[in-house]
């Protein structure tokens, strides 16, 4: 009985102890993009959680991105694509640059962005980069990683 209460009170510790993250749920597009120019037409994507940082033993996918951008806004239609096909097994972060940042999102910004957009990070279940970088990636080479990553 002692041991179980200790093991107890130490799991309780650790979760009250390591703060909790979820990554972006219920991302949607934004219905009014104009995708035939770099108009702003508002936030691309649209969810909960958005302010939240990359998901612990999960693989991640990072989209970073501003508003009028016209190739951001296709990179957009693929995230969300992606999250459709994902979303059970990998985290996803938006990150608005048109938006205020929250600290997490300002880390992430720090450690990944180099300047251009739309910029897109996958990560994996330990948090290591396999892709980063900037402007538009097709879907099927995102896909192979992540599929590669959750293989594992």
């Amino acid at each position: 009985m002692i041991c179980t209460r200790r093991c107890f009170e130490v799991l309780l510790w650790l979760l009250l102890a390591i703060p909790l993250c979820t990554a972006a749920d219920n991302l949607k597009l934004n219905p009014r993009l104009d995708y035939s120019s770099d108009s702003q037409d508002g936030p691309l994507i649209t969810g909960d959680s958005m302010q939240a940082g990359l998901s612990a033993a999960k693989p991640n996918y990072v989209i970073i991105y501003g508003e009028g951008c016209f190739n951001s806004k296709r990179q957009a239609r693929r995230t969300v694509d992606l999250y459709s096909k994902y979303r059970d097994g990998v985290g996803f972060v938006v990150v608005d640059l048109d938006e205020k940042l929250t600290p997490v999102q300002q880390e992430l910004v720090s450690k990944y962005y180099r300047g251009f957009i739309p910029h897109v990070v996958v990560t994996d279940r330990d948090g290591k980069p396999l892709y980063n970088s900037s402007g538009e990636i097709d879907s099927s080479v995102i896909e192979k990683i992540l599929d590669q990553t959750l293989s594992k």
